[in-house]
């Protein structure tokens, strides 16, 4: 569970200036109004205002064609259009298609506006009927006559997503939401779903075909960091001559020199010495952090079934196989081995600190607060929870918009970065808080902290970077701390993904798609993969359609 929190990165959008609407796609909006002559309580088929010419209806569904002059005219193409309307109201729409297609003949080829809004009618009429590729169809030709037609566009998504051509149908939509100014919340929920949907569908296969890399030297400190009763690292290495491959490891882990860890792992395994069984835990925690969740969850299941088998061992299985199954979107799951794991060892902290994580991103923040507590009765120096309990208690007070509760809270983490001022991740959420409260140069000077507690920590600089675009709306300094950030460590996702979106907003997009795939290499889930995959796919729509018609997103 260690890692950015999903709300952190939820911030990227705000950062820049915009605001999140939906899920991690940033969409964002203003009111599209279409106005055609005078008022009418009549309204064509696809919610637009009717014509202000004369009509009558006569009721008689087909037989009104009769009325329509053979002539060629704006009137004699209004009429037909106008007895399509009263058909499609009057839900027979095989009749409705055909008084559509009689008004088409009549427009005068000069008319765009007239056949457009005749072709997207007809589609409206297709559509009921659940012709799909006729939809397809007409609602193209309404397209070329008029390139920024909201109702054909959005019409064509749907005919798109039903033929199962995604690509194209999220090129529409996100058309549609750049002309509507990313303000219509049924489109950007249209958006969002299809672009989750097309991240998920190559997600499996990217993470399938992926190189497997371990984190950044720093992620893999701070994993472990979030452990004190492993059940592995229970030998005092300078008090024992054991040669064996798991101490060996054990050496390896203590002197950061992690590529080395796994291959003495496999050796103690493989010569079934006395610490095989930790062996296998410890192997199983490096797949996990490589992204290997299948092969992570033999070596854990195993352990959990094993007899005659230290109990911390179990427990911290049983945390590390919960915490894989959020990855794997089972919070059912997850919770079921955390309970396990309670009830085994009642007076293990990890199991409180690791709940209370997963319980914040299922926002049960009353339950997160609760096992924090357990944990800090537990382990009353463990710093890090302290900070995640004070927080937690912020975001309580934040729901609830509870103000004096608000200035408590940030009272009690300004509290637990005096009392553990050495405590990176208590001065990072401290400024996040003081971010959320506009208390920029407080949030700063936390940033700072960060800084100079861990050089080699890369996600401080982002979130400076990120303070800088947000406080001073310095967006070339902005940029400047997040690429630095990648000088600090190369394998920081967090500052490829930030920048990517930072791109995406600038419209650089071929740069932003660049990022986002370096992103991807360094993802360590299916999950991960997706949500990433879907950000690039936006990139790559919005390019597509600033090069058909030539929109730019209103950022």
């Amino acid at each position: 569970m260690a890692g950015d929190s999903g709300s952190t990165r939820l911030r990227i959008a705000a950062a820049v200036g915009v605001t999140l609407a939906v899920g991690s796609t940033a969409y964002l909006l203003w009111r599209y109004r279409r106005c055609h002559g005078l008022p009418s309580k009549r309204r064509d088929p696809d919610g637009g205002p009717a014509s202000t010419l004369p009509h009558k209806s006569n009721g008689a569904g087909a037989d009104s064609l009769l009325q329509v002059s053979a002539e060629p005219s704006v009137e004699s193409c209004q009429a037909a259009k106008n007895s399509g309307n009263d058909l499609f109201r009057a839900e027979k729409y095989t009749e409705a298609v055909e008084c559509y297609t009689q008004a088409l003949a009549l427009c005068p080829s000069d008319r765009s506006p007239e056949l457009a809004t005749c072709f997207q009618n007809r589609a409206a009429a297709q559509e009921k009927l659940g012709k799909w590729e006729a939809v397809l169809h007409d609602c193209s030709r309404a397209v070329e006559l008029n390139p920024k037609y909201v109702k054909a566009l959005a019409r064509r998504t749907r005919a798109n997503e039903q033929l199962g051509n995604k690509t194209a149908a999220l090129e529409d939509i996100t058309a549609v939401c750049i002309l509507q100014g990313f303000t219509n919340q049924n489109s950007m929920l249209t958006a969002d779903r299809i672009l989750k949907e097309m991240g998920w569908e190559k997600a499996r296969e990217t993470f399938k075909n992926r190189k497997s890399v371990l984190p950044s030297t720093q992620f893999i400190r701070s994993y472990f960091s979030s452990f004190v009763e492993d059940g592995i690292g229970d030998v005092d290495l300078s008090d024992t001559d054991d040669s064996s491959a798991f101490i060996t490891a054990l050496r390896h882990l203590a002197a950061g020199r992690y590529e080395s860890v796994h291959p003495e792992c496999e050796r103690e395994i493989e010569e079934g010495g006395s610490w095989a069984k930790e062996a296998q835990l410890l192997r199983a925690t490096f797949l996990l952090l490589v992204g290997d969740g299948e092969k992570a969850l033999e070596d854990l299941e195993f352990l959990i079934a094993a007899e005659n088998i230290s109990a911390k061992v179990i427990v911290n299985a049983l945390i590390k196989r919960g915490s894989l199954h959020m990855q794997m979107q089972s919070p059912t799951g997850s919770i079921a081995d955390f309970e396990r794991a309670a009830k085994l060892a009642p007076n293990n902290a990890d199991v409180f600190h690791h709940r209370g994580q997963l319980f914040m991103l299922l926002e049960r923040i009353d339950d997160a607060i609760a096992d924090f507590e357990k944990c800090i009765k537990l382990q009353p120096d463990f710093a890090l929870v302290h900070a995640q309990l004070a927080f937690s208690k912020y975001r309580h007070a934040m729901v609830n918009e509870n103000e004096p509760a608000v200035k408590s809270c940030l009272n009690e983490l300004e509290s637990v970065v005096n009392k553990f001022p050495k405590s990176t991740e208590a001065c990072a959420l401290y400024a996040q808080a003081l971010t959320d409260q506009q208390e920029f140069a407080k949030a700063e000077k936390m940033y700072d902290n960060c800084i100079s507690l861990e050089p080699d920590n890369a996600t401080p600089y982002v979130h400076k970077g990120l303070l800088q675009l947000q406080w001073k709306q310095d967006l070339e300094g902005g940029v400047e701390l997040i690429s630095h950030a990648l000088k600090v460590d190369s394998k920081c996702d967090f500052a490829y993904e930030t920048l990517a979106t930072i791109e995406v907003q600038r419209g650089n997009l071929e740069r932003a798609i660049s990022l986002f795939h370096h992103a991807i290499e360094l993802a360590r889930s299916e999950m991960e993969i997706a949500h990433l995959l879907s950000l690039c796919d936006a990139a790559h729509a919005q390019s597509a359609v600033m090069a058909k018609y030539g929109l730019r997103p209103p950022f």
